[in-house]
């Protein structure tokens, strides 16, 4: 029955987009299934794909942040996709891993290779959808968190261009401790489900915002920062089957262009960390 079930997971295509501003040549050397796409203003190399062509809300991005990349994926790849087959999401610092890790600890960028997630990996055999493994605030709500750093209201404002439904959820949600960062692997179908819902919330969100003159200093990315707690509702809320995994994060060192052009980064000591996330903040 397992190798049955192994058969038919690899039918199904597993892309994961991993978004970037601008050029870093680590990316080159990403596993075929994780792709480059460069998002604003800057030039990419022709091997990476590219936000500004096609169906795009490039310009948006100073304040949609990556859902203009999510926007575009959407917009331009829906047809290279079956409904079960899989999308995803990444960072240019921040990858998924294999599992999920109980504490954070320290690696060279070979053996963090090595612990990027696969296509065969078994998690994909169970689950419709994959989320990073969520924060717990200590001391404080999603919704607290985000007033305390964007200002009151805000956020409730915005829910009330939700369907009733979905508003009275998604405010409910905001009144507990665990979030879960913006990005995550789904089935086509809750893919596009989400899309759905996101998109035209968005825009109404950023309409309300830049009518109140909220879109300036830090809270330009005003309609970023709602689309990641949306993101991690959304997710834990409406997708029945899913599962969790670790993220690492890059170091601004091993990013840099310069080095990586006269060290092979697989054999690069500089060191990353595992996020297990399950800590509190």
């Amino acid at each position: 029955m397992v190798f049955s079930c192994k058969i038919r997971l690899m039918k199904n295509k597993i892309i994961i987009y991993c978004f970037a501003l601008k050029y870093f040549r680590l990316l080159d050397r990403l596993p075929k299934h994780i792709i480059p796409l460069g998002l604003g203003s800057k030039k990419f190399p022709q091997n990476w794909l590219d936000e500004k062509e096609g169906k795009n809300i490039s310009n948006l991005n100073k304040y949609y942040g990556e859902a203009t990349g999510i926007y575009w994926i959407w917009k331009n790849k829906m047809h290279e996709f079956t409904s079960e087959d899989w999308i995803g999401t990444c960072h240019y610092r921040k990858f998924w891993l294999d599992h999920c890790y109980e504490n954070k600890q320290k690696t060279t960028f070979s053996s963090l290779y090595s612990k990027l997630l696969k296509p065969d990996n078994e998690i994909f055999l169970k689950s419709d959808a994959i989320q990073v493994q969520p924060i717990f605030f200590k001391n404080q709500t999603i919704l607290e968190q985000f007033e305390n750093v964007c200002g009151k209201n805000i956020i409730k404002e915005c829910a009330e261009f939700l369907d009733p439904k979905i508003k009275n959820e998604f405010l409910e949600y905001l009144n507990n401790k665990k979030f879960s960062i913006t990005f995550f692997i789904a089935k086509k179908r809750i893919f596009e489900e989400y899309c759905k819902v996101l998109f035209p919330w968005m825009e109404k969100c950023y309409d309300y915002c830049n009518s109140k003159n909220l879109l300036k200093g830090y809270n330009s990315r005003l309609p970023a920062f709602l689309m990641e707690r949306f993101a991690s509702f959304w997710v834990d809320k409406k997708v029945y089957k899913k599962s969790y995994l670790s993220y690492s994060r890059l170091g601004k060192l091993m990013l840099s262009n310069s080095i990586n052009k006269i060290i092979n980064p697989m054999k690069m000591p500089f060191t990353f960390r595992m996020y297990p996330t399950f800590h509190d903040y």
